[in-house]
């Protein structure tokens, strides 16, 4: 079956993105222990570009199948791993960026929907929670186990509307009954 990207957010209503969210089926990477291993020649540059042996992966579905055996090891690397090897991977950030929003509702009744660079859907929740960076007021997304978006600065600026609009104090988001502060990290 073909690949089939996503429909804009703004057309769907948030049951329907965490619906297409909670559908997407992803390898159980976590429960792989490959004893072959080595280097993948890969990198994920700062602004969510993937690169082989220096040159950008031009083709989304590449992209799109490797994030899907990407893993964050236990000493803090990362890994693109199958049952049968493990390929160490350059991560320069964050291995994916949030880089479209989609928010229903307001207050603690909100929920936010991200899309990633990757075509893959988040609502952020307590499993999927904010942060917001202690070495720079970059706010991130957690995708999946150890692995992270950085938000675009659109979709950052988009969110750090609501949450003035909102006025809350702390300084903060809503999203699927968690509330999120926007200070840093401590």
């Amino acid at each position: 079956m073909p690949y089939t990207p996503p429909p804009e957010l703004a057309s769907l209503s948030i049951a329907e993105i965490a619906e297409m969210a909670a559908a997407q089926k992803l390898p159980p990477v976590d429960q792989w222990d490959p004893q072959e291993t080595g280097d993948s020649e890969m990198r994920i540059a700062a602004d969510g570009t993937w690169y082989h042996q220096g040159d950008p992966i031009k083709r989304p579905a590449m992209v799109r199948a490797f994030s899907s055996i990407l893993r964050r090891e236990p000493d803090d690397s990362y890994a693109l791993v199958t049952p049968y090897q493990k390929l160490s991977i350059i991560v320069e950030d964050a291995p994916f960026v949030a880089v479209e929003l989609e928010s229903e509702g307001s207050g603690a009744k909100r929920t936010l929907a991200f899309r990633l660079n990757t075509d893959h859907l988040v609502v952020a929740d307590a499993d999927h929670p904010l942060r917001f960076g202690t070495d720079k007021p970059q706010p991130y997304l957690q995708v999946r186990k150890g692995l992270e978006a950085v938000l675009a600065r659109p979709v950052y600026y988009q969110l750090a509307e609501l949450a003035l609009d909102e006025a809350a104090d702390p300084l903060g988001i809503w999203s699927a009954g968690t509330f999120f502060p926007m200070a840093a990290d401590s």
